[in-house]
Parts: C-alpha cells; sequence; structure tokens
C-alpha cells in the first residue's frame, strides 16, 4: 500500500460530479478514485483478525485503522481536490479507518435507527468534512443517504438526547419508531438525496450533514473484508474562511 511516483495510490486525474441535495448543499462524487482498490481490499482481507467493534461513537460494526501511507495519500487528495470545494481554510486534523457494517437490524442501539452527523465537539471556527469509498462489488450492500431534520430544532434535539439514553422498549414506545436502519423520510428526519454504491467510488460531503448507509438488504452484512460492505471512510476538521 506504499505511494510510488510510478503508480499513486489516487488516480492523479479525478474526474468530480457535483451531486445537488434539495437543501441547496452539494456532495462530490469521484468514481475510480483508486489507482488498484483490489489491493486495498487483499491488505484488510489479511488483517481481518484485527477489525474492532467500533466503542467510540454509534457506527453499526467494526473498523481497522490505515497505515501511515495511505493516510497521507488521502489528505494530500483532499487538499489538493476537496478542500476548494468546501468551507475549509487549513486541514488541522485527518482521520481515516477502514469500516463493516455488521449489525442485524435487531441488534442496532436506538441512536443507530437514526441518521447522524460528524460535527458534534467542533467550534464556530471549525468545519468538517467527510467521505466514504466503497470497496465493495454488490451493491445491493448500500450507498449514502442525506437528510434534513422535519421538526422543530428541540425537537430534533430531544430526539437525538432520548435515543442515548433512554433503553430500546422505551424509546420505540415513546416515539413510535421500529428498530432498523433509516432508509426514507419519516416524521422526524426528509430524506434530501443520495448517492448509489459503486466499486472504488467515494463521496465527499459536509460532514454536519445528516446522513446515513443505506442498508435495505442486511441479510447480506458479513465481517468478511471480501464479501461484506467495507468502505474507507474520512473525516477531516479544517478551520472555516474567515467572514
Amino acid at each position: 500500500m506504499a505511494t510510488s511516483a510510478a503508480r499513486p495510490l489516487f488516480n492523479p486525474d479525478p474526474q468530480i460530479q457535483s451531486l445537488l441535495l434539495a437543501d441547496g448543499q452539494s456532495c462530490y462524487v469521484v468514481d475510480d478514485v483508486l489507482s488498484d482498490p483490489h489491493a486495498l481490499v487483499a491488505w484488510a482481507d489479511a488483517r481481518r483478525a484485527a477489525f474492532q467493534p467500533v466503542d467510540f461513537n454509534a457506527y453499526p460494526g467494526n473498523y481497522l485503522l490505515l497505515p501511515a501511507g495511505l493516510d497521507r495519500a488521502i489528505e494530500s487528495f483532499f487538499l489538493l481536490h476537496m478542500r476548494p470545494r468546501f468551507n475549509a481554510r487549513r486541514l488541522q486534523q485527518i482521520h481515516a479507518r477502514l469500516s463493516m457494517v455488521t449489525l442485524p437490524p435487531q441488534s442496532l442501539r436506538p441512536a443507530q435507527w437514526l441518521c447522524h452527523s460528524d460535527h458534534f465537539g467542533l467550534s464556530p471556527a471549525q468545519s468538517i468534512q467527510a467521505s466514504v469509498l466503497y470497496l465493495f462489488h454488490d451493491e445491493r450492500l448500500g450507498g449514502t443517504g442525506f437528510y434534513a431534520p422535519a421538526r422543530p430544532r428541540h425537537e430534533i434535539e430531544q430526539l437525538f438526547n432520548d435515543a442515548v439514553r433512554m433503553p430500546p422498549e422505551a424509546f420505540r414506545a415513546h416515539y413510535d419508531l421500529a428498530p432498523g436502519y433509516m432508509l426514507d423520510s419519516g416524521r422526524y428526519f426528509e430524506r434530501i438525496g443520495g448517492v448509489a454504491p459503486r466499486w472504488n467510488r467515494m463521496v465527499f460531503y459536509d460532514g454536519a450533514t445528516l446522513h446515513s448507509g443505506d442498508i435495505s438488504a442486511p441479510e447480506l452484512l458479513s465481517d468478511d473484508p471480501q464479501q461484506g460492505r467495507l468502505t474507507l471512510n474520512g473525516f477531516y476538521t479544517c478551520r472555516r474562511h474567515a467572514l
């Protein structure tokens, strides 16, 4: 997984498509983004025993940290091609990992029944961008959906707070929500767009935008990097542009 002058990890001439969401924001889709995506899947497969359950946020599955060389290549790609498209002046921190959604719907916690954003804990002077790279061929494993609140802010904040503190049955009864992955508009959120999965496709978006994996066929989920919903997830914390 080392970058070389002869064959860089990332496509040096990416074709970037802009996808307009219903709220006026845009996300960006890059197909054929890695020069050799099979090599990254093989790298993950050789380390399948090193994947660990996510215990630091609500991601419903397992993760594996990346080699330093790939971290640097992702950072370079973001700085060159993506940072100018967002309210992002200076990159302060990057975190990237390989991930696999593995949990069946009945095992999800209430917070995992909902969409989410990645901007918690940031100061007003910071922005965060996020990316997901699909490293699987079976498109039934699902892409990414984007959402906006359909209720007043205080109601959405209470919903998120209760999703963390309430037991599943109490949360289900109080909000009349069933366990499962979010796939469409509902009482609390409106779907504003989505990106279909494709082998070696990478999507960049504002991390403050509510989003969720489109897991419509959870029976296909697996912890096998060769068969499961293997993705490369990136998070880029930046300083906002001065007003």
